[in-house]
């Protein structure tokens, strides 16, 4: 009974984890568009190339902050997911 116990509470652990994970940092596209200093009509080409000019800024291995880095990969990854098909 214990074993079971223990599995249970192992799998709920990495439950928790995994759907804490998939919320993300709960960005708004307004404010992913001020992060990356966009315009509301950027294409997918605009957004990656704001996103690699302020990643080679504030990474981590370049003596930035990984909290920064972090915030700037939400803002592309949340107009990407956003952007509509016929811009891609």
């Amino acid at each position: 009974m214990t074993k079971l116990i223990i599995a249970a509470a192992v799998l709920a652990a990495i439950w928790l984890l995994w759907r804490r994970g998939r919320r993300g940092a709960g960005m708004t596209v307004t404010e992913a568009r001020a992060t990356l200093d966009l315009p509301a009509d950027a294409d997918e080409a605009a957004i990656r190339a704001a996103h690699r000019r302020l990643i080679a800024r504030v990474h981590p291995d370049a003596g930035g902050n990984a909290a920064l880095a972090a915030r700037i990969n939400a803002a592309r990854d949340v107009l990407l997911r956003e952007l509509p098909k016929e811009l891609k």
